[in-house]
């Protein structure tokens, strides 16, 4: 058993379950959002999707570090048994952290899509609320990658 390409496919997996969750409580936000602007008879603005499509980036940071595990260079360490354990341990934590990034983003992304919707201000000042849980999946995947060339 290889347990480097397992931590692989969890960093990836488990960033895309993140990424499935924090769209799904976002996404619902966003459709609430829209249904009270046309009840209303307001335009809905579509700055909204913005909220709702944010926790995808992280499933890219997952794959993105799960096919380093995969380079050739790499696959020299994965294969060793000792360093395998290192490479599962990584793919286990960075992909929980990734994954808990993307949820906290779909809640902040829902109150900024209900907050937008309600009133049509703030979005930006939202959207960087957004952001600031985004760099938690950036930290995550970058010190994943500076501790794999360790």
């Amino acid at each position: 058993m290889n347990l480097g390409l397992i931590g692989a496919g969890l960093v990836m997996g488990l960033s895309a379950v993140g990424s499935a969750i924090g769209i799904g409580i976002a996404g619902q936000a966003v459709i609430g959002a829209w249904k009270k602007c046309y009840i209303a008879n307001k335009p809905a603005p579509m700055t909204l999707l913005a909220f709702g499509g944010a926790p995808l980036t992280q499933t890219f940071y997952g794959y993105i570090l799960g096919f380093l595990f995969m380079k050739p260079a790499a696959l020299a360490v994965v294969n060793d048994p000792q360093r395998g354990s290192l490479f599962l341990g990584i793919g286990i934590a960075s992909g929980l952290a990734i994954a808990f990034s993307a949820i906290a983003q779909g809640k902040a992304g829902a109150a900024g899509a209900d907050a937008t919707g309600e009133t049509g201000k703030g979005f930006v000042n939202y959207m960087m609320i957004v952001g600031i849980c985004e760099t938690v999946a950036i930290f995550a995947m970058v010190l994943s990658m500076i501790s794999l060339s360790l």
